[in-house]
């Protein structure tokens, strides 16, 4: 995948380059420190796919940048970079990929280009249209799938966005839980950058979509025009996030008699927190359901050692370790299923991988409590021999 840079500060191309050419996916074709020639190199070059600008330039500055792209049609995917926290709801409303805060991490940066890589893998099946809603509004309760998704459906049928606005419009008025969203505050959170007299026309025009949208499952009513905003009433749907929040809430302990209930908790889990969309305002949101994935994952890993199923164990904390490679709790527990199958090897290469991980990437060492686990559950399997 190629990528390009746009960043007045050339000690950031540095940086950056540095942590790209990590990526063996990635291919730097270019860096850029203002706009202007990064658009004329976009323009011979439409393979690449993915741009990083920084927010804060002399002349145009990166929302400008990105707006102008998208104008043009641009198929490339913008991230910006910057050291302003608090433009990032600001900057969202041009629909980028993501916002980056300086300094930027290296696992953030990967995380950022494997959701670029993942929809390209999964490019045909989104091609592929949504079915049209034929069926009669009103069989049916709903059911919203907004883990790895952004998706309303009942008996009868799909709901089929009419743009990507009306869909993160939906999402936003979702998280509120019925709540009134004022017009001033949608307009700077989903539209913020653009002149207001347009972002205003263009939040009047994201409503009527999403009413529209809404309207062959019989829920066009659901959004609720309200004291110069607006608000979305559901009448007892069926929510993913929610279900998958508060059974593992119930779940306090799990003991072997709770672990094919867990199993299927786990799996309610079947992505983040509105998929790939990115939107910057619900970023505290995604990283706090991811969070509660994992603990809860570790919590049932535990579980299954305890009960010595090394092979579900395995699968699940797998799992974990490629969203989060540099967990150490990870691969605490990694090396627990290999002790608990007697399988030296697969210990060995669990901890000798985590170690050439933290030196590459953090130029660290594994902690002491590692290192002593690691001599111990060797030393245990030794014995066993």
């Amino acid at each position: 995948m190629k990528v390009i840079l746009v960043d007045d500060e050339r000690m950031m191309h540095l940086i950056l380059s540095t942590m790209l050419l990590k990526l063996p996916e990635v291919e730097l074709a270019g860096t850029f420190t203002d706009t202007k020639p990064a658009a004329a190199f976009l323009e011979e070059h439409p393979d690449v796919e993915l741009a990083f600008v920084d927010l804060s330039m002399p002349g145009e500055g990166g929302m400008a940048f990105a707006a102008r792209l998208a104008a043009a049609g641009s198929p490339v995917q913008i991230v910006f970079v910057t050291s302003h926290k608090e433009f990032a709801l600001e900057a969202y409303d041009l629909s980028v990929l993501d916002y980056l805060v300086k300094p930027v991490s290296q696992e953030r940066l990967a995380r950022t280009v494997n959701r670029v890589l993942t929809q390209r893998r999964a490019a045909p099946a989104r091609l592929s249209p949504l079915p049209e809603v034929q069926a009669p509004a009103g069989s049916g309760r709903v059911r919203l799938t907004m883990l790895g998704d952004v998706a309303v459906s009942s008996g009868a049928g799909r709901v089929k966005w009419t743009s990507r606005k009306c869909a993160e419009l939906f999402a936003y008025l979702l998280l509120l839980r019925g709540k009134r969203a004022p017009r001033s505050r949608l307009v700077a959170d989903i539209f913020g950058g653009m002149h207001k007299a347009n972002a205003e026309s263009y939040l009047n025009t994201t409503v009527y979509q999403l009413r529209k949208s809404l309207e062959p499952l019989g829920l066009r009513e659901a959004i609720r025009s309200e004291n110069d905003g607006y608000a979305l009433e559901l009448q007892a749907p069926v929510i993913d996030y929610l279900e998958f929040e508060q059974e593992a809430a119930a779940l306090h302990t799990i003991e072997p008699p709770d672990i094919e209930r867990a199993m299927r908790i786990e799996q309610l889990y079947t992505g983040e927190l509105f998929g790939d969309k990115a939107y910057v305002w619900v970023i505290h949101e995604t990283e706090r359901y991811a969070e509660l994935y994992a603990s809860f994952v570790k919590r049932l890993a535990a579980a299954l050692i305890a009960s010595r199923d090394s092979a579900a164990a395995s699968k699940l904390l797998l799992k974990l370790n490629k969203r989060n490679p540099l967990d150490e709790s990870v691969i605490r527990q990694l090396m627990a299923v290999h002790e608990l199958a007697g399988d030296k090897k697969g210990l060995n290469a669990v901890y000798t991988d985590y170690v050439r991980l933290l030196s590459r990437e953090l130029g660290i060492k594994p902690s002491g409590d590692l290192i002593y686990l690691y001599d111990s559950l060797v030393r245990r399997i030794s014995e066993l021999k």
